[in-house]
């Protein structure tokens, strides 16, 4: 690969890193001040853009324009557990549930601090592994 065009990779996963890590910031920032639903809305972003980043990496290509973060995973060639692709499937709602009307209501009230605080916390521990990966 030409040298301008590995640099340019390094560019686009750095992108995606660091726009993971401030959108992480924002995540716990909104978690903080009881902001539930909208926090684990931030956590499926923070784990999307950081899957990208493991996707570019692995591609040398741009990552899809695609927010389904069992395809990115599979596309970075990650080697998860079957919980964990799981646990990714079920994050995946969060990005729907608070984009439409239809359900927006109804994910308000089921996002209490216990149910929020369960799956804040693996996202942090997802997002970790998935840093450590891209590493």
């Amino acid at each position: 690969m030409p040298e301008d065009k590995k640099q340019g990779i390094k560019q686009v996963i750095k992108y995606w890193e660091k726009t993971a890590e401030h959108d992480y910031k924002t995540m716990v920032f909104l978690f903080k001040g009881k902001r539930y639903s909208d926090s684990l809305f931030f956590g499926h972003i923070v784990l999307e853009k950081i899957l990208k980043a493991l996707v570019v990496q692995k591609t040398n290509q741009q990552a899809p324009y695609i927010h389904d973060l069992v395809r990115l995973q599979e596309i970075a060639g990650l080697k998860l557990t079957k919980e964990e692709k799981s646990f990714l499937n079920k994050i995946n709602d969060f990005n729907i549930r608070t984009r439409y009307p239809e359900y927006k209501l109804q994910f308000y009230k089921l996002c209490t601090q216990k149910y929020t605080k369960n799956y804040f916390d693996k996202i942090i521990e997802m997002y970790k592994k998935l840093c450590q990966i891209l590493k």
